[in-house]
């Protein structure tokens, strides 16, 4: 898959420590971002070749991980200050809760026997101490890519496989393609590049750390599924 944001402005490339967060952040991951495309996960549910048991793994992980990531998205309900800010955050964890029970439960059909891998206790403990840290624009900036990555991800899937009526996944496809989703992405985009306006240098290059190893993470988490990964000892 390529990715329509990998290319930005020649004064972005050349001075990456100038603009706006979030399009010098997308830019600093590119190679992160092109080593997901390359995933073997996402090709095979692109071409409808992915085992469904890789498939419900991989669904069962996501639906430990969302579990905390709701948890992480309370927290930055609670650490805003701006109501706007506040009732998004707050917004978005209810969908975590609702949207993504609904998709689970049609392919999974028992969470309680999943445990979840290395891979995904270390993402979600990762958010967790952004959370924990008390630091609302470095937690927003950490929260960040799991909108974009996804929505990016999905919306190109959805426009590769078209009629999603006979994919087997096409719900899973659809839930991230989605308009909807894609506007509460622009909306985290925004609320956290107005973040960074605001934000001092020393936060700023925190900011910066906590996107790039979210991105690493979503990198991390979809490979892991893909090797249904466990526990080694």
């Amino acid at each position: 898959m390529t990715s329509p944001h990998t290319s930005m402005p020649e004064t972005i490339r050349d001075h990456d420590d100038t603009g706006v967060f979030s399009t010098v952040a997308w830019h600093r991951t590119a190679r992160v971002r092109e080593a997901i495309d390359a995933l073997p996960l996402l090709h095979q549910l692109s071409d409808a070749t992915l085992a469904e048991e890789t498939f419900r793994h991989y669904l069962a992980q996501d639906a430990l991980y969302l579990a905390d990531y709701g948890r992480v998205l309370a927290a930055a309900a609670a650490q805003a200050q701006a109501s706007e800010e506040m009732a998004f955050w707050a917004q978005a964890a209810r969908e975590v809760v609702e949207v993504e029970r609904q998709l689970h439960a049609t392919h999974v059909t028992d969470l309680t026997a999943a445990e979840p891998s290395p891979t995904t206790v270390a993402y979600t403990s990762y958010l967790l101490s952004l959370a924990t840290a008390g630091n609302y624009p470095v937690l927003a900036a950490g929260i960040l890519p799991c909108f974009w990555v996804y929505d990016d991800v999905g919306t190109r899937l959805k426009a590769a496989v078209g009629d999603l009526s006979t994919h087997p996944y096409g719900d899973w496809i659809a839930t991230y393609g989605d308009p909807d989703f894609t506007a509460a992405t622009d909306t985290a985009r925004d609320i956290v590049d107005h973040l960074a306006d605001q934000a001092s240098p020393g936060t700023l290059a925190r900011m910066h750390t906590a996107f790039h190893r979210a991105t690493q993470y979503e990198w991390m988490f979809w490979d892991a599924a893909h090797r249904q990964e466990t526990w080694p000892i």
